[in-house]
């Protein structure tokens, strides 16, 4: 196990692994050193064994929150060359995460929310709780997601209801998210730990090979279209930045308070 002080803590057993978000405080949002953590730990873990590395677990630390979007404060006042790299960074970990050849599970416990939502898509399966809360709330700062979420969302939960989450930014309960798709398993808060626990050990009973094969012909498909959407991203991401709308944004997210966007 990694050091508690941590941003990001990689634990081990027999068959599995968890990789923790650790920054309740800050509700796990992901900056620059989660980030690198973050990496860290997939790094790691895809130099191990199928048989040493059988399941992954993706989970944040405390009860209010998975994780709860990425650095506002660091992205107010980042130059265009440290946006791109912060986005770009965010998006090669998510790229790392997903290509790890095993099954990797998120556990939604709290708000999934902006790049938390986007952790969670770059995970084969999501479990949540009913207390989960998920949400591409980007658009109420003026931007748009940056880690991912403009492509893998819709693949998800098809593109009508990925517009419908980007487009309003709105923050939809477990349920309504198990509804649409985005959720595999949806359990009270209870049994959030049990069922993390067994569909490990179910995925663990499987054959290591077979699942990592069956998982690279399932991203086949998308591979490609991806890579061109993710680096559409990035642009439009950084874009944004030159419009006082998107500084308007950032700025009330941070004074708490409504933003007032005028399309300049």
């Amino acid at each position: 196990m990694t050091n508690d002080n941590s941003p990001v803590q990689l634990e081990r057993s027999d068959q599995h692994a968890t990789i923790w978000i650790n920054r309740p405080d800050a509700l796990n949002a992901l900056n620059e050193e989660a980030l690198r953590g973050l990496a860290e730990s997939v790094q790691s873990l895809a130099k191990l064994s199928p048989s040493e590395r059988r399941v992954v677990l993706v989970r944040g630390r405390g009860e209010k929150s998975f994780v709860a979007g990425a650095d506002i404060k660091l992205m107010q006042r980042a130059t265009d060359s440290e946006l791109r790299q912060f986005v770009e960074l965010g998006q090669s970990v998510m790229r790392d995460l997903e290509a790890l050849p095993c099954p990797v599970v998120a556990v939604l416990q709290g708000f999934a929310i902006g790049g938390g939502l986007e952790l969670a898509l770059a995970c084969d399966l999501i479990i949540a709780s009913t207390r989960a809360k998920l949400g591409q709330a980007e658009v109420l700062l003026g931007l748009i997601p940056g880690f991912g979420g403009t492509q893998r969302l819709q693949l998800r939960c098809g593109v009508g209801a990925a517009r419908r989450l980007i487009f309003t930014g709105e923050t939809v309960t477990a349920e309504e998210a198990h509804r649409i798709g985005i959720v595999d398993w949806l359990v009270e808060p209870e049994n959030l730990d049990a069922t993390a626990e067994q569909v490990c050990r179910d995925l663990a009973a499987r054959g290591p090979m077979a699942l990592a094969a069956a998982k690279q012909a399932i991203q086949q498909t998308t591979r490609d279209m991806i890579d061109a959407g993710l680096a559409a991203e990035v642009d439009q991401f950084v874009r944004l930045f030159r419009y006082q709308d998107t500084q308007e944004g950032l700025s009330a997210f941070i004074e708490k308070r409504k933003p007032q966007f005028t399309g300049n």
